[in-house]
């Protein structure tokens, strides 16, 4: 009896814990289901503000690759605009240039006059300067100055007495002519036969070519003055 009764009590110790043992399985089972739904949302959710913050800066690198495209656009539209104005100043001769090129130097005659004579066959005179500086102009000079004052297409070069004005300035001889170009070209132009330089030398005038790899000419300094000219509105024409 007492045999039969302890295994009754083990038969029921053991559904007992066999009980136990399930209802504990099923609460870990339903704790870890319940963990993993809340981990798979919470990783959901996470992956949702990802991709929006990813969608956002993908907008934010478009909008800023736009503004660089802008910013380059400009910045060459900015480059383009500097480069044609100082290629305008240039050839409105308002910035110093350098370059290969001649130096030309033209003074009066040593020789002393004999009475009677003409004392002006003796000296360098304005036309004597105009023509030279148009004679280079035809042999393709890119820069001019006569005694360091620019030639631009508003100076004048003509006579004031014993000197002559070149941009309203007063210049006395010698009379140095700086020009760049083609060093050959200008030379040749120069002394081409019946030019001007040799009607000076045959008067005694004393002459001297240099030709220079490297000749620097300076800006024009004077004013401008528009007093009836003015800029034509071809738009306005159009209309």
């Amino acid at each position: 009896m007492r045999s039969k009764g302890a295994q009754i009590s083990i038969a029921v110790v053991c559904l007992i814990l066999g009980i136990m043992l399930a209802v504990q399985f099923r609460t870990n089972s339903a704790i870890q289901a319940t963990q993993t739904d809340g981990r798979v949302a919470e990783l959901t959710q996470k992956l949702q503000t990802v991709t929006s913050e990813r969608d956002a800066l993908a907008e934010e690198v478009l909008g800023l690759r736009s503004k660089l495209s802008n910013f380059r656009q400009t910045d060459q539209a900015l480059a383009d605009l500097q480069q044609e104005i100082i290629d305008a100043n240039m050839a409105a001769g308002l910035a110093a240039v350098e370059g290969p090129g001649i130096i030309l130097t033209v003074d009066d005659s040593p020789l002393y006059y004999q009475v009677g004579e003409n004392a002006n066959a003796y000296i360098v005179h304005d036309y004597d300067l105009l023509n030279i500086v148009n004679e280079l102009k035809s042999s393709g000079a890119e820069a001019i100055s006569v005694n360091g004052k620019r030639i631009i297409a508003m100076s004048e070069i003509r006579c004031a007495g014993p000197t002559i004005i070149v941009n309203a300035d007063r210049i006395a001889p010698p009379f140095e002519i700086r020009v760049i170009g083609n060093p050959d070209i200008l030379e040749s132009g120069l002394l081409m036969p019946g030019g001007r330089l040799e009607q000076l030398k045959v008067l005694g005038m004393p002459v001297q070519i240099q030709k220079l790899e490297k000749v620097e000419i300076p800006a024009y300094t004077g004013s401008f003055r528009f007093n009836y000219g003015a800029p034509v509105d071809y738009k306005e024409k159009a209309e």
